[in-house]
């Protein structure tokens, strides 16, 4: 072991002497890459989705009889005769979903890829296919970028090992403390990284110190997220956030599929969510959990379309974009292009009734400047005319004042039948700026308290 040492601390001093470094950090390229995808698909798939419980977590603190059943019964029960990736790959595109991470390995130690680390893989189960490689040349197929989500905690190494399963509890659990344990990561991050082609995304849920950089030495334009930046779990920051960061978020309640007790969100809060991200600088990871026959559940591909819907219409008011100094004006959310030459407002909708189908409606800008040349637009739709109505003036108006932007436009989106679409409008504003507010100035007296 001292001899090991003392090899890998010379060839760090001979790289060093040579001009070589390790990569520490994300490429900043690859960083605004990443932060203009804006929308990606996180697919949570494992070995106990035959139960429907949490993944992998049922472990933690199970007895042994639990532990010993998962890993010897739950691989026979892995079977989805319906999977049909290139389907999940269509649907996430249509959704405007420019990125996918797929859970390659979570904490139980199941692998759902072809690995020679361990008998506990999916080509060991009745399916016998390798749904990672399959996955990956599905989206890819899509033009959709490539993630790989891996627990660098083990619970089956755990397991094996004598060491409490469970996470961060044990210093054990962390492999820059475990040797056997890094090299054992090690082994199937490299699997990853060399067997599948470019990856573009790891995701490492759990220490990755000393796994990142390995994972960078493979793939140094590899972005990697979690472990090297904000990403927050069913919650969005208060503010904009420094970027890059992303928002992790289930439709349901729970990362798998759950077969019972689990009420979705609408795809209206799915959408403003979006909008409320995208708007604080960060991207939206939204995650689906297939059934155990490798479908995607009825109410999560509904969601899905119903996203796809409106983000037919508005794509270009999410993707490469920034956020505006001030964010948001009461129901009205902001962001700008990257090139600052167009602003999007995005009209949200607190009630059923707000801003109804063929109702003009009045907004003031406050903090838009405009000029003679600004072009107010509804994205999707052309504001010439209600459908089946005669002689009504649907044109947009706009204009610049010393309050700040007015604009008087009318709802003609006919997305139902029944006219009653209820997520969000999007103004495009062209040859405007953002106007930062006035700073209220304060007299001397008001500093000194005067009575």
């Amino acid at each position: 072991m001292i001899f090991r040492r003392f090899v890998f601390t010379l060839t760090l001093c001979c790289w060093s002497l040579l001009g070589f470094s390790q990569q520490t950090s994300n490429k900043p390229d690859r960083v605004q890459w990443f932060q203009n995808l804006g929308f990606g698909m996180f697919v949570h798939w494992n070995v106990d989705v035959s139960l429907g419980a949490v993944i992998s977590h049922s472990l933690a603190g199970a007895s042994d009889e639990y532990v010993d059943k998962y890993i010897r019964e739950l691989p026979g029960f892995f079977n989805p005769k319906k999977f049909d990736p290139d389907e999940w790959a269509t649907m996430a595109r249509l959704a405007g979903m420019k990125y996918v991470v797929f859970t390659t390995k979570h904490h139980s130690g199941f692998c759902m890829f072809d690995t020679k680390s361990t008998t506990f893989n999916v080509m060991n189960t009745p399916f016998k296919r390798d749904v990672t490689k399959e996955i990956i040349q599905a989206f890819r197929k899509q033009g959709i970028a490539i993630g790989l989500y891996f627990s660098p905690e083990d619970f089956l190494f755990f397991h094996k090992n004598n060491i409490p399963l469970g996470r961060l509890q044990d210093k054990r659990q962390f492999p820059v403390n475990n040797p056997e344990l890094m090299a054992y990561d090690k082994q199937q991050i490299k699997e990853l990284l060399t067997n599948y082609g470019k990856i573009d995304i790891m995701f490492f849920d759990g220490p990755g110190d000393g796994l990142r950089e390995y994972a960078w030495s493979l793939q140094p334009d590899l972005v990697i997220t979690r472990d090297a930046m904000n990403t927050p779990e069913q919650n969005i920051p208060d503010k904009a956030s420094p970027r890059p960061w992303e928002a992790c978020y289930t439709m349901g309640t729970d990362w798998q599929y759950k077969p019972t007790n689990d009420p979705h969100k609408s795809g209206t809060e799915i959408i403003n969510m979006l909008i409320e991200i995208r708007a604080k600088g960060g991207n939206f990871l939204l995650n689906v959990g297939p059934k155990p026959n490798g479908e995607i559940q009825i109410e999560q591909e509904s969601l899905l379309r119903e996203i796809a819907l409106w983000n037919f219409a508005n794509s270009e008011s999410i993707y490469a974009v920034k956020p505006l100094p001030v964010i948001r004006d009461k129901d009205v959310w902001f962001t700008q292009s990257n090139d600052e030459k167009t602003i999007y407002a995005f009209v949200t909708k607190k009630r059923d009734d707000d801003w109804k189908y063929g109702q003009r409606r009045e907004f003031l800008f406050p903090l838009i400047e405009g000029t003679a040349q600004t072009k107010v637009s509804v994205l999707g739709y052309k504001s010439e005319l209600v459908e089946y109505v005669n002689n009504f003036d649907a044109s947009i108006r706009s204009s610049a004042t010393p309050l700040g932007l007015a604009v008087s436009a009318v709802n003609g989106q006919r997305f139902y039948t029944n006219r009653q679409w209820p997520n969000t409008v999007v103004l495009k504003i062209e040859h405007a700026k953002f106007k930062a507010p006035e700073e209220a100035k304060t007299s001397k007296s008001n500093i000194d308290g005067a009575n």
